[in-house]
């Protein structure tokens, strides 16, 4: 699936919690905003890696399109490059995961998830 599918799926998750997986906050302030600004891609997991293996699914909940959700950070230590991989739903109604994409999360405020691009601010 395109990257922007993978992005989808993070923002279907709804409000998640990182845990341990990232350092210090986004811009100091302790977490990220994830928007999926598709038309029509529903995100059902979202993952990160920060070099010591996949984490679990963040996602409690589906993020649709249009939807964005919280991502907070209950560690104060970590690396701030961190590997995403976005699980979209599939056709048959299971997850189809997209190819992972890199992000400096300690300065993401905004992940912007679309069809073909993933992108921070």
């Amino acid at each position: 699936m395109k990257l922007a599918k993978f992005l989808t799926a993070a923002a279907l998750c709804g409000l998640f919690n990182v845990g341990t997986v990232f350092a210090q906050g986004t811009g100091a302030e302790g977490y990220f905003q994830i928007y999926n600004n598709t038309d029509q891609n529903t995100v059902v997991g979202f993952y990160t890696n920060d070099g010591s293996g996949w984490s679990d699914n963040w996602l409690s909940n589906r993020l649709k399109p249009g939807a964005n959700v919280k991502a907070t950070f209950h560690a104060n230590t970590g690396p701030c490059e961190q590997t995403f991989q976005v699980g979209w739903l599939g056709t048959d109604g299971g997850e189809v995961l997209d190819d992972p994409v890199s992000i400096d999360i300690c300065k993401a405020s905004n992940v912007y998830l679309d069809d073909n691009e993933m992108y921070y601010d």
